[in-house]
């Protein structure tokens, strides 16, 4: 889906530019993939398997612009992108059409300045206005940050995943699954 363009401050007082993914944004979320993958455990892949071409990732970001009910909003600083927010579909079913999934992350300079929270609640407002019923989200158990930040936006835990992710050094990672009626 395409959104228009809104800037926000965050709590630095610097000016965020929110929009949608754009085809020409390619190669800044590629490395944007590969950057935040090296600079956290939480997020799914390790940075080597970030192997997407340019023109897989123009094809993926067309396919969200092409969706009614699917969304990855973009943030900029200066000109410079710093993270993404993506409002999915859980399944093309009619009995799953009141659900949607959201994930979000940003570069881990831009953490911790309220951005984060303003996409969320930003892709949560577009997911009620277009008909979903509730967001659904999985989060590393370990991320505290990001839990406290979505349970402040009312999410709640409703199940747990053990050994969700399993490491290079063998260890396991337990996820929650979460959920906020919109």
């Amino acid at each position: 889906m395409e959104f228009g363009e809104i800037s926000i401050k965050d709590k630095l007082g610097r000016t965020v530019i929110l929009r949608n993914a754009r085809p020409e944004d390619s190669a800044a979320l590629i490395e944007y993939l590969r950057t935040t993958s090296a600079e956290t455990p939480y997020l799914i892949r390790e940075p080597e398997e970030i192997t997407i071409t340019e023109e897989q990732e123009n094809k993926f970001i067309q396919a969200k612009i092409d969706a009614e009910r699917e969304l990855m909003l973009v943030a900029f600083i200066d000109g410079k992108h710093i993270g993404n927010c993506s409002l999915m579909s859980i399944a093309p079913y009619k009995r799953y059409s009141h659900r949607c999934d959201v994930a979000i992350a940003l570069y881990k300079e831009f953490c911790g300045c309220g951005i984060g929270k303003a996409m969320l609640q930003t892709v949560l407002d577009v997911a009620k206005n277009i008909g979903y019923e509730q967001a659904e989200l999985e989060v590393m158990a370990e991320n505290k940050d990001a839990i406290a930040m979505y349970e402040k936006l009312g999410f709640e835990k409703f199940g747990t995943f053990p050994d969700n992710m399993k490491y290079a050094d063998g260890a396991y990672m337990d996820a929650y699954w979460m959920m906020k009626k919109l």
